[in-house]
């Protein structure tokens, strides 16, 4: 079903579908009813076996959504009815800005992926934190991924999401720092040592303030050679941070395509491995201390699976919801607990970071 309905959405631009599908999502959230039959039918067949848990926060199971599909908090509860284990929200900045002009959003199916350049848009934190407030269902963890507006200087950068930590974290599960957006004018700076620890110790010192306890990630690009890789591991664990989420998108363009030039962050099936790739390294540093969230080009169970044997707790997927739709959820949960059993695992958490302990 939805296919046929993915094709009718694929003639249009990709903003206008995506416009439509919140819209839809929007409108799903209205009846909890429904939300709630049809979040019990995309999780039927999870068993205890597939929960778990970082930072004492618990999954149901390890699929989550990603990050820059629901900018503002507007269809939380129509994306938890999709059947996640976790909803995360944003990236949002302080202020409302529009992001990058148009076109900025370009499909690529024929290697399942997306290039974006939207530019953090969003209508600011004060509209999101309404939209937050106004929730009446919130079956599971609800991530609030935070970044600077676009005119704020870099070196004034902290103060923007010291800003979206006070008016957000008190409202969300868990808070993300996001400093690995391409689409942002130096904000990939971030990640450097000396810039990183900087924000990460303001951005958790606030935290402690608004929302003591609260648990604190950051999210890395896939661009990051093995070295710095090691570098953000270091800062994270020295500030005190709950995990990192691996990883953002990608400005490499590993193909030929005639839309390859556009500008902006590649998502999608080209970035699963260089997404593994990272996360493998940062639990080999962390010597599987420091959780892991990964996201990047999973679209299967086998997806999910190798991210969980990489090192990942929870792995996250977006582009993959764009190209399989509403009930690529529940299909997956179906699949993983055979993968699980054929390798010997009892839990999803016997699988994380398997890979390591094999070699």
């Amino acid at each position: 079903m939805y296919r046929l309905f993915r094709s009718l959405l694929f003639q249009l631009a990709p903003e206008s579908a995506h416009r439509l599908g919140m819209w839809g999502l929007r409108e799903l959230g209205m009846s909890q009813e429904l939300c709630q039959s049809l979040r019990a039918r995309a999780l039927r067949s999870v068993t205890p076996e597939l929960a778990t848990e970082i930072a004492g926060l618990r999954f149901e199971h390890p699929l989550a959504l990603a990050a820059g599909l629901d900018k503002d908090a507007e269809a939380v509860e129509g994306l938890f009815a999709c059947g996640f284990s976790a909803v995360e929200i944003g990236t949002v900045t302080p202020r409302p800005q529009p992001g990058n002009p148009s076109p900025r959003l370009f499909r690529l199916p024929e290697h399942r992926a997306l290039i974006n350049r939207m530019g953090f848009n969003n209508h600011g934190a004060a509209v999101a934190a309404a939209h937050l407030r106004a929730l009446t269902w919130r079956p599971a963890p609800l991530g609030v991924n935070v970044g600077k507006n676009k005119d704020t200087p870099l070196e004034r950068a902290v103060e923007d999401y010291v800003a979206c930590v006070d008016a957000l974290a008190p409202l969300g599960d868990y808070v993300v720092v996001n400093a690995s957006s391409p689409n942002t004018p130096g904000l990939r700076k971030l990640q450097e040592p000396e810039q990183l620890t900087a924000l990460l110790r303001a951005v958790k010192e606030r935290l402690e303030k608004v929302a003591p306890g609260k648990p604190l990630f950051l999210k890395i690009a896939p661009d990051l050679t093995p070295e710095a890789v090691d570098e953000v591991v270091d800062v994270a664990r020295a500030c005190g941070l709950s995990g990192l989420i691996a990883t953002n998108t990608t400005v490499a363009r590993p193909f030929e395509h005639p839309l390859a030039k556009e500008a902006g962050g590649l998502s999608g099936a080209p970035v699963r491995e260089p997404a593994n790739a990272v996360i493998r390294r940062a639990w080999q540093r962390s010597g599987g201390a420091l959780p892991i969230i990964g996201v990047g080009g999973v679209f299967t169970a086998q997806d999910v699976y190798e991210k969980l044997r990489a090192g990942a707790s929870v792995v996250q997927a977006y582009t993959g919801f764009i190209y399989e739709g509403p009930d690529m959820v529940r299909r997956i949960v179906q699949e993983l607990g055979a993968l699980l059993a054929r390798d010997g695992f009892r839990s999803v958490r016997e699988a994380v970071g398997a890979d390591h302990r094999r070699s």
